[in-house]
């Protein structure tokens, strides 16, 4: 087990994140944290901010009591601000934000308010996953991949579908028209612009009634919300957004059953089985193997989100469809091809470089 605790290379490596956001002596930046974060990210965060002549303070809130019937994993969405007014405010004002939470605020409901700043200034926000550094340290961001971001992000907005198929028996469609397109290449160095680190994906939040088709996990494919490699396949029919039928006989299968009911049972809807977003993994340093190298407290596998060539799905909250849900799954898959109207961006799990560096 890795130790948590201060060491010069990961502060290091801090400052090179956040010197890719752009931070210059004399700007104000915010760490926001809460009692249940990791720590050590936070003294991090701070040691590299003042190294680099930032003025600093930090926002240390209380991680508030349970009130879901079901562990809330992997969700992007903290409840730690709970509307607090002058937090909000106090990160508003901020020229940059690190967000040390245990979840993270890229959709937690007082983000906007955040982004929108004082006056003319709206600060920039960076995520730092609740990974242990080794895993950040090994995820820097790299600048050359953002035109390739920017690049799958493009492809997407211009297409009307999304065909995403497999050996192991996935023929998925997704209709694009009217979804809100987004990407992550690890750094925030833009006034109102958020990110995540680690980052490398591009994705898209379909509009309601766009995804139709059969999504078959292999052995091997990933649940994050369990951070779990797949020992058995898992058949998911998914009907006018909404997963309808989960097959499969082993454990695997067995658990996402019962964790979705779990949500559908407390809420009184199916918005937990719909469709939340879909996209694909464009980092090269980020490793789909990456999880078996850590304990489950010292990963949270944003890195899985982002590794060259996986297709993520994912089922939840979406915004953009109009459904909103504590329930959410992601699932980055393996050996995928998916198509963007006439173009192949994966072919069996290899992203189409040369066609992403290509004019779209």
């Amino acid at each position: 087990m890795l130790v948590e605790r201060i060491e010069h290379k990961w502060i290091d490596a801090f400052e090179r994140s956040f010197a890719l956001c752009g931070v210059a002596a004399g700007e104000v930046a915010a760490i926001l944290s809460e009692t249940q974060s990791r720590r050590v990210n936070v003294d991090l965060a701070r040691l590299a901010l003042e190294r680099m002549g930032a003025q600093v303070f930090e926002l240390t809130l209380t991680s508030p009591r349970l009130s879901a019937p079901a562990p809330v994993r992997s969700t992007g969405a903290s409840d730690a601000i709970a509307g607090l007014a002058p937090v909000v405010s106090a990160l508003a004002a901020a020229d940059f934000v690190v967000d040390c939470t245990v979840e993270g605020l890229l959709h937690a409901p007082e983000l906007p308010q955040i982004m929108r700043g004082t006056g003319d200034k709206k600060p920039r926000l960076l995520m730092v996953s609740n990974e242990h550094p080794e895993i950040l340290e090994r995820t820097i961001a790299d600048t050359a991949l953002e035109p390739l971001v920017r690049a799958g992000m493009k492809r997407l907005k211009n297409a009307q579908t999304m065909h995403v198929t497999s050996a192991a028996g996935t023929d998925l469609r997704v209709n694009l028209d009217k979804a809100v397109v987004g990407g992550v290449w690890g750094y925030a160095n833009k006034p109102g612009m958020v990110s995540h680190w680690p980052g490398g994906l591009a994705l898209a939040f379909p509009a309601a009634g766009s995804v139709n088709g059969r999504l078959v996990m292999a052995p091997g494919d990933v649940n994050l919300t369990f951070k779990n490699y797949l020992r058995d396949s898992v058949t998911l029919t998914i009907e006018n957004d909404s997963v309808v039928a989960i097959e499969g006989q082993g454990v695997d299968a067995e658990m996402m059953r019962g964790y979705w009911k779990t949500w559908e049972d407390a809420e009184g809807h199916r918005a937990c089985y719909a469709t939340s977003h879909v996209g694909f993994g464009l980092n090269p340093a980020a490793r789909w193997d990456a999880m078996a190298f850590y304990d489950k407290r010292d990963c949270n596998g944003t890195e899985l989100r982002a590794f060259a060539g996986n297709f993520l799905y994912s089922t939840g909250a979406n915004e953009v469809a109009g459904r909103h849900t504590l329930g959410h799954f992601d699932l980055p898959m393996r050996g995928c091809t998916v198509r963007l109207d006439e173009a192949t961006v994966v072919q069996d799990g290899q992203v189409q470089w040369d066609l992403l560096k290509a004019p779209a």
